[in-house]
């Protein structure tokens, strides 16, 4: 890594946000575990994944904002604070307001999960929700801004709030010496910039990688370009890091002090969300597995490397979880939808039930489609969703429905086909 030349924020700029931060009410220090798990999966010697989302209200937020507004009220009086967040920033800046007693206002997207509105309301913000995406929701924000005692907090494009997010990567930096490879996920570029200004100061040698997802990736462009460049519409279950869009201070820093940006898919993102909850026994956000499904995926390669991924946010909407399980519990095959060609007489639906019973699967529910162009008079459909225990389990079902004499299609899985 390369000197910082950027000038905007250094490690001095850290340290002083560190003091400010010397309070475990307001930021407390994270733990570290080691995954075996994933070092099996991935050929790392070490994994150990920093739980940041255990940070109070559940991500790193806090440590920009609090270091912001105390910032703001050292130099001057500051009565009153507003924001645009997706709902992390959110939730940070009404606890730092709030610990600081400050009044906060926080601009969210109308599509906000309602968890995280109602938290951020409950650390005391007013919430206003405006906008079909956080570029909206900013936009209006920013024209909240009036009078000489309030100041607006932005979620990354803040000297401050870049200098507070670092003192997460002092903290990472000192949790494992000498760490091969820390992997941070990006959104507006606020969290990896300043974790990247601590390593450059404390372990120049760490690879520093940032990693994006495939429908909000603006990292890779802006590099190309030299400009940071922002999307009109980003399509991400990863919440937390759907910015669409980096700042001049993001991207210096990132050019200066990150290594490597690679991005990771929804399908891999919620598969990775969905092992920590089974393997690491930790409930994180999609924004917070980013870091996770990027070193499973043929992107990074760490292999033999000690890892560190940051699971940066644990707030996951339920409806978002249920989603996530949905479609993770599909690609393994455990959630099954078998579509079975029928003569429509009575006792079919009975016969068939009986031989996925005999497999000891759970028959979620069962329709019949008889309305359907392919069909011929006195034919039908049979439509079956099933909880299976995995592929084989679910091969063993198709292979004996089949065995008895049907056509049958698995109809949610891509590459399947009909049996006979």
């Amino acid at each position: 890594m390369s000197e910082d030349v950027s000038g905007s924020v250094g490690f001095a700029d850290i340290e002083a946000a560190m003091e400010r931060l010397d309070d475990p009410t307001v930021v407390k220090r994270t733990p570290v575990e080691r995954s075996t798990s994933l070092e099996s999966m991935t050929g790392a010697e070490e994994v150990h994944l920093k739980l940041e989302q255990l940070q109070w209200t559940g991500s790193f937020k806090t440590r920009g904002a609090y270091n912001k507004i105390r910032t703001c009220l050292e130099a001057g009086d500051v009565s009153r604070v507003v924001a645009a967040s997706a709902g992390n920033h959110a939730q940070g800046v009404a606890l730092a307001a709030t610990k600081l007693d400050v009044d906060s206002t926080i601009v969210m997207p109308r599509n906000a999960p309602q968890t995280k509105v109602d938290a951020t309301r409950g650390y005391g913000a007013t919430v206003e929700l405006v906008g079909k995406d956080f570029q909206e929701a900013m936009r209006y924000a920013q024209d909240e801004v009036s009078g000489p005692e309030t100041e607006f907090v932005h979620a990354y494009d803040d000297p401050a709030i870049v200098a507070g997010q670092g003192t997460l990567g002092v903290e990472m930096a000192e949790d494992v010496p000498d760490i091969d490879t820390v992997v941070v996920p990006i959104g507006g570029g606020g969290l990896i910039s300043g974790i990247a200004t601590a390593f450059a100061e404390l372990s120049p040698e760490t690879r520093i990688v940032g990693v994006q997802a495939t429908g909000a990736a603006t990292v890779p462009e802006s590099l190309d370009k030299g400009v940071p460049v922002t999307l009109e519409d980003v399509d991400t279950i990863a919440d937390g890091i759907a910015t669409g869009g980096i700042s001049e201070l993001t991207l210096s820093i990132i050019r200066e002090h990150v290594d490597e940006v690679v991005t990771v898919t929804n399908g891999e993102i919620a598969d990775a969300v969905l092992l920590l909850m089974e393997r690491a026994k930790q409930v994180v956000e999609g924004a917070g597995a980013a870091s996770v499904a990027a070193i499973r995926s043929d992107a990074l390669d760490v292999t033999g490397e000690r890892v560190m991924p940051l699971l940066c946010g644990g707030n996951l909407d339920m409806t978002m979880l249920r989603a996530v399980l949905i479609h993770a519990l599909t690609r393994r095959s455990q959630l099954l939808r078998l579509r079975v060609h029928i003569d429509d007489r009575p006792g079919k639906m009975a016969e068939i039930s009986g031989v996925i019973a005999d497999h000891g699967a759970n028959i979620q529910n069962v329709r019949h489609d008889r309305a359907l162009e392919d069909l011929d008079v006195g034919e039908a459909y049979l439509v079956f969703q099933v909880e299976t225990t995995g592929a084989g389990h679910a091969a063993n079902i198709v292979d004996s429905i089949a065995d008895h004499g049907y056509d049958v299609e698995v109809v949610n899985r891509a590459s399947s086909g009909p049996r006979s």
